[in-house]
């Protein structure tokens, strides 16, 4: 079987208007998430190549290896996407312990303090 026939699924995917899909990456070990980021086919591609993670930088509109500059890379350990195929999730190793640009491990470290009142309705 030759790649182009192994990288068919990917044509099942459901990108959005700028040919992106959101990937989370999420520790494979303690199943901690540690980011999200966006991907294009050619970011998918490049990750199954090398088995570290690439995403697509909107700001800079250009494809970017994860850790490529700080060493903080993602070595990808398993590879999904969702029932709706609009998500991916990439098991990843994190490198360094650092997955956020702010020198956290997550970038989901802001919490939002939670106060439900519940009415009853008869």
């Amino acid at each position: 079987m030759t790649m182009n026939q192994n990288l068919l699924w990917i044509e099942q995917l459901r990108f959005n208007k700028m040919r992106l899909i959101p990937a989370i990456a999420q520790d494979h070990q303690d199943n901690a998430v540690l980011m999200m980021d966006w991907m294009n086919r050619e970011s998918i591609q490049r990750t199954l190549e090398t088995g570290e993670a690439h995403y697509w930088s909107r700001s800079r509109t250009e494809l970017w290896h994860k850790g490529a500059t700080s060493g903080h890379i993602q070595k990808v350990k398993a590879f999904y996407y969702d029932c709706d195929a609009d998500t991916l999730l990439l098991k990843i190793e994190q490198v360094g312990h650092v997955a956020c640009h702010t020198g956290a491990r997550s970038c989901f470290f802001n919490s939002v303090q939670l106060s439900f009142s519940h009415a009853i309705v008869n």
